[in-house]
């Protein structure tokens, strides 16, 4: 009895082992993998025109030869014969034109010759001519001292003032853009900046005869009714001209202080700067400042412009007054005044001698004595100043 009881015993013992044994893992179902979308970059955003403007000019620079970049630092008198063959043969950066190149012409006669200087740049680099003239009004009246262009000639800046102030420069100014333009003129060299109230001083009839603050809002409504009609303006004769004698027959040496040209004479030159907008360049004087430079005249001064970018913000074309003034004439021994004035700063000259100074100042970036960096910073400003005028 009690061996089959054991037996039965161990029997059950059995089958709940067998029932208790490992069991299958139960079956989990997994999520399928994520896939991650790539990233898509976002697109870079449109250059600005301000971007686009200055990709342009540095393109531009890019494919000038030597030759073709300093010839656009020359702004010179326009030459009596050989004119059109010359933009080609020097790459010229423009010609300022004086009475002798409107006297007894008509109006198609100015229009036709300065289309003719045109289509030779043109052919040239592609790269329109600065066509410049003084046409301050009163004493100094390239154009409408011919009849046929004009039946009168511009009046001088104090005697607009005293008919009409302020008002009456603006109406000048527009008459004179339409006028000039109409010829193929695109920059005219004014207003002039220089403070004086002495009828006394040299520059005096050529002012607006008032001081510093008054005459820095005349420069400002001339400047701005020129950069509205999109002619190019030149302030000058920059640091400011004062009681100076005439620098076309010699030396002016001026010893005023450096704050005296800070409280007044700066004044309508920084006033013309901002309300230019890239529009306007600025003209350097011959005048010795000895506050600033006693040994060279400002124009051939690295002083003096240093001055003008720094204390002033100017970034744009500094130019020389022309350099075959006598007050000049003897500052370089070997006759090379136009590298001297690159050298200083200058970012056009202006000069008759072009047919002898080009090649120097070629000849002297391949010696070294100018560099290429030095030539590309100003052409590229003459670049600047071009297309701020719409001429490219």
């Amino acid at each position: 009895m009690r061996r089959c009881f054991a037996a039965t015993l161990a029997a059950l013992l059995l089958l709940t082992l067998t029932a208790c044994g490992p069991t299958e893992p139960e079956q989990t179902q997994e999520d399928p993998p994520v896939t991650e979308e790539p990233e898509v970059p976002e697109p870079d955003p449109a250059p600005t025109p301000e971007e686009l403007a200055a990709q342009e000019i540095e393109d531009l620079l890019s494919s000038m030869t030597l030759e073709e970049k300093v010839g656009q630092l020359f702004f010179v008198r326009c030459p009596d014969s050989g004119a059109v063959e010359d933009v080609g043969t020097y790459h010229l950066g423009g010609y300022i034109l004086f009475g002798r190149d409107f006297a007894d012409k008509t109006a198609d006669d100015v229009i036709q010759t300065i289309h003719s200087y045109q289509s030779a740049a043109a052919a040239d680099t592609g790269i329109p001519l600065l066509i410049g003239v003084d046409e301050e009004g009163g004493t100094v009246v390239r154009v409408s001292s011919n009849p046929h262009l004009r039946s009168e000639k511009y009046p001088s800046p104090q005697k607009l003032l005293s008919q009409g102030g302020t008002k009456a420069l603006v109406a000048d100014a527009a008459d004179k853009d339409a006028l000039l333009q109409g010829l193929g003129i695109n920059v005219n060299l004014a207003p002039v900046a220089d403070v004086s109230t002495d009828p006394s001083d040299f520059i005096y009839d050529r002012t607006f005869g008032r001081d510093a603050a008054d005459n820095a809002d005349c420069v400002t409504a001339v400047v701005t009714q020129m950069a509205a009609d999109g002619m190019g303006s030149v302030l000058k004769h920059f640091p400011g001209y004062g009681n100076n004698v005439d620098t076309h027959t010699g030396i002016a040496v001026d010893q005023r202080s450096l704050e005296s040209f800070q409280a007044s004479d700066f004044l309508p030159f920084s006033a013309g700067i901002s309300a230019g907008d890239g529009t306007t360049a600025v003209l350097v004087s011959h005048n010795i400042i000895t506050a600033v430079d006693d040994s060279l005249p400002a124009s051939l001064s690295p002083a003096v412009h240093d001055l003008l970018r720094t204390e002033l913000g100017f970034d744009g074309v500094s130019m020389t007054d022309d350099l075959a003034m006598d007050a000049v004439a003897a500052y370089s021994e070997d006759g090379a005044v136009a590298v001297m004035a690159i050298q200083a700063g200058n970012d056009l000259v202006i000069t008759t001698d072009y047919r002898t100074q080009i090649p120097k100042a070629i000849e002297a970036v391949e010696n070294g004595t100018l560099s290429t960096e030095t030539i590309d910073t100003a052409c590229r400003r003459v670049l600047q100043w071009k297309q701020n005028l719409g001429l490219l």
